[in-house]
C-alpha cells in the first residue's frame, strides 16, 4: 500500500467518523473516490456512469457541501453565543458591583 493510499484511507476513515475535513482534504478525498470508482469500473468492465447518475451524484455532493457549510456556520454561531454569554455575565457582575450600596 502506498503512502498516498494510506493517507486517503485515513481521510476516508475520518470522514466516516464525522470528523471535519479541510476543503483541501475533502477535494483530495473526492478525487481519490473518483479514481477508485474508475479503477473499479475498469476492473469490472462496467461502462462509465450514465448522465442521470452523474447528475444525481453531483446533487448529493452539493447537498453534502451545504451540510458541511451549515455545520460550520452553526459552530461559529455557537462560539459567538458563548462569548456573548460570557460578556453579558461580566457586564452583569460589573453592574451589581457598581449598584451595590457602599459602606460608609
Amino acid at each position: 500500500m502506498t503512502g498516498d493510499t494510506l493517507q486517503m484511507k485515513q481521510l476516508h476513515a475520518r470522514a466516516l467518523r464525522g470528523h471535519a475535513l479541510t476543503a483541501d482534504e475533502q477535494a483530495q478525498l473526492d478525487a481519490w473516490y473518483s479514481a477508485q470508482d474508475a479503477t473499479e469500473a475498469a476492473t469490472l468492465g462496467v461502462a462509465t456512469m450514465p448522465d442521470d447518475l452523474r447528475d444525481l451524484q453531483a446533487g448529493v455532493e452539493q447537498a453534502i457541501a451545504r451540510i458541511v457549510s451549515t455545520s460550520h456556520q452553526i459552530q461559529e454561531l455557537t462560539a459567538q453565543n458563548t462569548r456573548l454569554r460570557s460578556e453579558i455575565a461580566d457586564l452583569q457582575q460589573r453592574l451589581r458591583h457598581l449598584s451595590s450600596p457602599r459602606a460608609a
